[in-house]
This record gives C-alpha cells, sequence and structure tokens, in this order.
C-alpha cells in the first residue's frame, strides 16, 4: 500500500501545475473589464472593441491610445486525500505566488465620414502561474522524502498582437477582419508532458516558449436610434510546439519533451443598447476546447505522461452597465458568468484548475480629466463558485472498468477567487 501511494504520488503532483493553461479572460483593459467583458455590440472602448468584435471599431471618428496595466492576484486552495493502512490522510495547501501583471496596449485609427478604421493591439490575453509550498499535512505537497513533491511551481504567459480592419458597408453596418499573431511561455516544475523515471521521477522543465498565429472577423450593427448588434469568430490560435528542456531533480539531463498547445476558438453575440444617461451590454461566447489540440485528448499515454485535459466546450455571458449621470464620471458595472469545462471523472487532469471562474463581478469608473485624456479603474473579484473534485488518477490502475486509473478511496479537489485592480488611460488625439 505504500508503494501504491507513492507511485500515485508521483504522478498526481506534476499535473497540478498545468491549470492556467485555458483561462479566457473575460474582459480587456479597465473599461471593458468594468462591463463584465460586454463588447461585440457595445463598443464603450477600443479595447473591448479590438479584443471582442473587429467590426465595432467603426464606432471610433478620432485617433484613440489607450494602456492600461492590471495587478491580478489568485487564491487557489487545494486539498487531497490519499488511503493510507492507518486510514485516509488530507491536507489542503494554499498557493502563495502572489500578484501577476496583466498589460493591454491599443490604438485605433479612426476619421470622420470615413469607411475604413484601423487598429493595432497588443493584449496579454493569459498570464498566471502557481506556488504550492511544501507542507507536512497535504499528501501532494509533503517532502520527497515522504513520498510528496515538496514546492510546485508553474509559470505560464499569453501575449497576443492584432492588427485590425473595419469596413462600414452603410451608416448602420460594418465589417471587420483582424489577422491575430501570438506569443507563449511555459514553465513546469515537475514536467508532467514528460514520462517519468522510475529511479527519478518526473523532470523540472526550463521555460518553453511558442509562437501562433490565428485570426478574427466580426459584424456591427448601429440602428442610430440606441439598439445595437454584433457578431464575431476567432478561429483557434495554432501554435508550434513547446519544447521543454527538462532537468531531473537531482541535476542530471532529462529527455527533452514537445508539446503543442492552442487557444480555442469563440463564438460572440452581443446585444447594446444606448439611451440618455444609460449604456447597457450583453454577451453571449462559446468557447469550444473540445477541437482544441492540447484540450481534445484526454489520459495517460504508454508512458504515463499526460495526453491532454480532456475539456469540455463552455458557455459564458457577460452584462454591463454604464450611467454616465455624473458629469465626467461615468459609473459602471458587469457580472460574467462561466460554466466548468472540466467534468468530475477528469478534474485530476486539471488540478488544480484555478483558471476556472464561475462569478466574476466587476466596479469601475472613469474620469474625463479633459477632451483629450481619460482615466479608468476597475476592481474585480471571482470565484469558482464552489470545488471542483473528483478521485485521483494512476495509469497503474487503468483497466477495462476504470479508463482512467481512478485510485479507490482517493479525492482531489480545488477552488479558488481571483482580485484584480486595474488602471488604464485613454488618449484622444
Amino acid at each position: 500500500m505504500k508503494k501504491l501511494i507513492s507511485t500515485t504520488l508521483s504522478v498526481i503532483v506534476p499535473l497540478f501545475l498545468f491549470a492556467q493553461a485555458g483561462h479566457i479572460m473575460q474582459g480587456i483593459g479597465a473599461t471593458n473589464m468594468s462591463m463584465g467583458g460586454a463588447a461585440t455590440a457595445q463598443p464603450l472602448d477600443i479595447n473591448g472593441a479590438l479584443h471582442w468584435n473587429p467590426a465595432a471599431i467603426s464606432a471610433f471618428d478620432k485617433k484613440i491610445l489607450s494602456v492600461n496595466a492590471g495587478l491580478f492576484f489568485s487564491s487557489p486552495e487545494l486539498s487531497s486525500t490519499v488511503p493510507t493502512p492507518g486510514g485516509p490522510m488530507s491536507g489542503i495547501t494554499k498557493d502563495d505566488r502572489g500578484i501577476s501583471i496583466m498589460p493591454a496596449v491599443a490604438m485605433v485609427w479612426g476619421k470622420k465620414n470615413s469607411k475604413h478604421t484601423f487598429g493595432l493591439s497588443a493584449f496579454g490575453i493569459s498570464g498566471f502561474g502557481v506556488t504550492f509550498p511544501e507542507s507536512n499535512s497535504n499528501p501532494i505537497n509533503m517532502p520527497q522524502s515522504s513520498g510528496g513533491f515538496g514546492r510546485i511551481e508553474s509559470d505560464y504567459q499569453l501575449m497576443q498582437v492584432g492588427i485590425t480592419y473595419s469596413y462600414k458597408i452603410s451608416d448602420k453596418v460594418s465589417i471587420g477582419i483582424a489577422p491575430t499573431f501570438n506569443y507563449a511561455a511555459l514553465e513546469l516544475a515537475p514536467n508532467p508532458l514528460a514520462s517519468p523515471s522510475s529511479e527519478k521521477g518526473y523532470p523540472v522543465s526550463d521555460k518553453a516558449s511558442a509562437f501562433g498565429a490565428g485570426g478574427q472577423v466580426g459584424i456591427y450593427y448601429n440602428s442610430g436610434e440606441g439598439l445595437k448588434l454584433g457578431a464575431s469568430y476567432k478561429t483557434q490560435q495554432y501554435f508550434s510546439d513547446f519544447i521543454f528542456n527538462n532537468k531531473y531533480l537531482d541535476g542530471s539531463t532529462a529527455p527533452d519533451v514537445k508539446f503543442q498547445m492552442n487557444y480555442p476558438a469563440i463564438f460572440s453575440a452581443g446585444i447594446g443598447f444606448s439611451k440618455g444617461l444609460i449604456d447597457a451590454a450583453f454577451d453571449y461566447r462559446y468557447v469550444t476546447y473540445e477541437n482544441t489540440q492540447g484540450f481534445e485528448a484526454k489520459g495517460w499515454t504508454n508512458n504515463a505522461s499526460v495526453k491532454g485535459f480532456g475539456w469540455n466546450n463552455i458557455s459564458v455571458v457577460s452584462a454591463g452597465l454604464q450611467y454616465k449621470g455624473i458629469k465626467k464620471l461615468p459609473l459602471r458595472a458587469g457580472y460574467t458568468f462561466s460554466s466548468n469545462p472540466i467534468s468530475s471523472e477528469l478534474a485530476f487532469f486539471s488540478t488544480p484548475a484555478t483558471a476556472i471562474i464561475k462569478n466574476a463581478f466587476q466596479f469601475g469608473f472613469g474620469y474625463e480629466f479633459s477632451n483629450k485624456v481619460t482615466v479608468n479603474a476597475v476592481y474585480h473579484h471571482g470565484s469558482s463558485g464552489g470545488s471542483t473534485s473528483g478521485p485521483l488518477l494512476s495509469p497503474m490502475m487503468i483497466s477495462g472498468s476504470n479508463p482512467y486509473g481512478a485510485v479507490p478511496g482517493s479525492l482531489v479537489s480545488y477552488k479558488m477567487t481571483t482580485d484584480m485592480l486595474m488602471f488604464g488611460i485613454n488618449y484622444n488625439f
């Protein structure tokens, strides 16, 4: 039994590091974030329009520069239970990674009475990691001498650059297109994508990088009487392989590993309404993880490495409201709901899925210093809405009736909250 527990732990721990890989930021920039990310049919600022619907930048008839930066803090909490001869052993570990920075820079070139609008953007659309310190109570994070893996860390960033063009078919209808270019970096310790050594366990990777490309198309309708409609499709972002240079914990060289992980395609549809002092927005998104390389595969390889995460497609709903009754000080509130892509039987492969936020609440405002300069701010709080849980999985336990190797009497459970303060400056030339 002790050998089984030790082997199970050696398989479990590395998977924790990959939780942030599929995260979809619900908004870009302080204004769009404060509206819950809703912008497909309500382009209140250039960041939301550039990211969610390229056609919507036709709403801007001047040259605008926007610079935003957010201070993001997440609080994942991981618990695990393993069977022992003396009864179940359980524990909890909290993340101590600290603050991450989320940047966003954008510019739009618009002109009155012109059918053509251009945009350029550089957005950090995902960028997190986990740091679980060594624990003497949680089986997963126990010292290596006790059968655990001690301190566990990961680091992931994804930057996307878009070049956007919008054309006005008429006074009410615009279409848009935006090729997108991506850079991603990922570091894992230990690395679950590598096959373990029977003597040295799983290796630790260096920071690997990958480049990707895709595109986005959209359509935008403004009735001129308050009602606005919009729809867009962002293709899957196709990446080159991450090539990990690995080392075992004793410093010896381990075999390199290649892994391809794309960014999922996203369908967006929205409705907006503006009347007097109120701007309202509602968006629906459909994220297609099931057809995305790195997420569609699930389970183990024959060498005890991870095939993929087996995530399901998800729906995301965003809603926002802006009140302009205070001179030069618009107030905003937004809400975002996201379904969970992780099934219980596969929860282990995404442990801890710190990227999964079910409910997010945002409150923000802007202040117009002049006709040219506006400062925006937002506070975000998100929650996983409870725990995602399932059995621990081991390739040694695979059978015809147990295809993923669920370990009897075991459990892994995780939940999290997120908080962010973001500030932005818009300059109208």
